[in-house]
């Protein structure tokens, strides 16, 4: 790979890194500082990365960064199970893309970020799975499961309209 394909591959990639990990994570300072670390990691390893395969390596590289760092955060802080007043929602919810992301949200860190891939970045199963490191199979399994909280959390449609 050299220098013109790195640019090339900054023009067209960054944007859905981007989109992916803020997704998971919900926090665009570390997104972009998740997105920057992974075209770092490309830049220092510009010729052993192929020009053909350099999108999925970039999706690898962030997810597995992403990773990283909120795994980093959780052994600092944990402040799970601790609902602030503010934090409680009373009202009843008429925003369905609203009702969707606090579901996504609450969805275990691996299931979204399957999830994200397949249905919010078009990936392929085999490629999730080269992605997460996971085998086509598990990809599958953890697509369901994760379709099948949405559809218990959501609940009817009529309920919501």
């Amino acid at each position: 790979m050299n220098v013109k394909e790195y640019n090339q591959a900054v023009d067209l990639y960054s944007d859905g890194i981007y989109r992916f990990i803020l997704k998971n994570i919900r926090d665009e300072e570390r997104a972009r500082d998740i997105v920057q670390d992974s075209y770092e990691k490309l830049w220092k390893n510009l010729d052993n990365v192929n020009s053909l395969k350099v999108k999925p390596y970039l999706f690898s590289t962030a997810y597995h960064t992403m990773i990283d760092v909120v795994r980093k955060e959780k052994r600092q802080t944990s402040m799970e199970g601790h609902l602030l007043p503010e934090d409680i929602h009373t009202e009843q919810y008429s925003d369905l893309k609203e009702i969707l992301h606090e579901a996504v949200g609450k969805l275990p860190e691996i299931q979204r970020s399957v999830v994200l891939l397949r249905d919010y970045e078009g990936y392929s199963y085999k490629e999730i799975g080269e992605i997460t490191s996971l085998s086509e199979a598990q990809v599958k399994v953890y697509i369901f499961r994760a379709r099948v909280f949405l559809k218990n959390y959501i609940g009817k449609l009529d309920v919501l309209v």
